[in-house]
């Protein structure tokens, strides 16, 4: 379902195409070797079946992963590295060593990106010397979403897709989204399921570049959550530049996404993710037009992962959490029947976030 984007460079690589097998039949019959003719009275030899091929080994954790209909445990963080940050006892750092822990020990099954992974002007050499150092033990469980500016804008920087790809020189390691679905250009929209429940990965950059691409991204959004909703999931959205969001000096709500949050509103969304406003903001499960409503949209806004923090300017009456004093990231337990459960792990700071939202409401 997702809608093909050109290619902007031509010395990427195209994949090999996998070996194919042919199975050969005779006039629909089935032949079976037989032993050779005995002398009398000598026992015929034993026929040997071939023993099954082993199966290919997939080097953990890699692989395409299953998610059984069980409860889903993610973590999740965005506005990342600050310009030419690698110190572990950094706000980074720290947020990048608790993430990674999770992943080698298996504590979680997906981490989401939700964009700004590297400042300002990230390019392959960025990403590799600085993000790589603090966030590298990330890779074989996240899922991205690309950014406006810092992550990706045409023209200026636009190596997020490369280096996700393990294409970077220096660095060939690759997101677990890449290594299950191969190249994924800047803004290309995508869909997961975790388990019993569906999320959509949208790039806000759209919004800001090419208005018209963003709208028709509308389409392929209505479609991919009808689908997802008539095979009974449980539905979850990824962006970086949030909607529901109180002020701060530097940005203010993103209204242009109005048509995403109303498609949201149709298919009845459960669970929103973004960044940007470097803070954290929870909404009540909340509408198209800014009411608490019970069957809404809670909306986490987490741009937590280590960059400088900034204070709010307005106060919306839909958020009922938020904070700007504390670095941390988001960790999120999804159930099978809709509920789910929150918990926001400070890593410098004090200050949290706790809660759950059952499947009733």
């Amino acid at each position: 379902m997702q809608p093909a984007l050109p290619r902007r460079r031509s010395f990427r690589s195209v994949a090999a195409a996998a070996a194919t097998l042919l199975a050969v039949s005779v006039a629909g019959c089935t032949f079976t070797p037989q032993p050779a003719p005995q002398p009398p009275g000598q026992p015929s030899p034993t026929v040997l079946s071939p023993a099954p091929a082993p199966p290919a080994a997939v080097p953990p954790p890699y692989g395409k992963p299953v998610f059984p209909l069980r409860d889903v445990r993610i973590a999740a963080v965005g506005d990342m590295n600050g310009v030419r940050t690698y110190a572990p006892d950094s706000p980074s750092g720290r947020n990048a060593a608790a993430i990674t822990r999770l992943v080698q020990n298996n504590e979680i099954d997906a981490f989401l990106g939700i964009g700004d992974f590297q400042y300002d002007a990230a390019y392959c050499e960025d990403y590799v010397k600085y993000w790589s150092r603090l966030w590298g033990g990330t890779l074989p469980k996240l899922y991205w979403v690309s950014a406006p500016n810092h992550d990706w804008k045409p023209g200026r920087n636009e190596d997020l897709d490369d280096f996700m790809n393990g294409q970077c020189p220096g660095s060939s390691a690759k997101a677990a989204i890449n290594h299950e679905r191969g190249f994924i250009e800047n803004g290309q929209p995508y869909s997961k399921d975790f388990g019993n429940w569906h999320f959509a990965f949208l790039s806000s950059a759209h919004w800001r570049y090419n208005p018209a691409r963003a709208q028709a991204l509308t389409t392929w959004l209505d479609r991919d959550l009808a689908a997802a909703k008539a095979a009974g999931k449980h539905l979850a959205v990824v962006h970086h530049e949030p909607y529901f969001t109180s002020s701060t000096e530097t940005h203010e709500r993103n209204v242009d996404h109005k048509p995403w949050i109303d498609v949201m509103w149709k298919h009845r969304v459960r669970l929103t993710l973004s960044g940007s406003q470097h803070n954290y903001e929870r909404s009540c499960p909340v509408n198209n037009d800014d009411q608490c409503v019970s069957d809404g949209m809670t909306s986490f806004q987490v741009s937590t992962g280590g960059v400088g923090l900034r204070p709010f300017t307005s106060s919306p009456p839909y958020i009922v959490k938020r904070f700007s004093d504390t670095h941390g990231f988001l960790r999120l337990t999804l159930r099978v029947d809709g509920s789910f459960d929150w918990n926001f792990v400070p890593t410098s700071g004090s200050s949290t976030d706790a809660g759950t939202r059952s499947a009733a409401e």
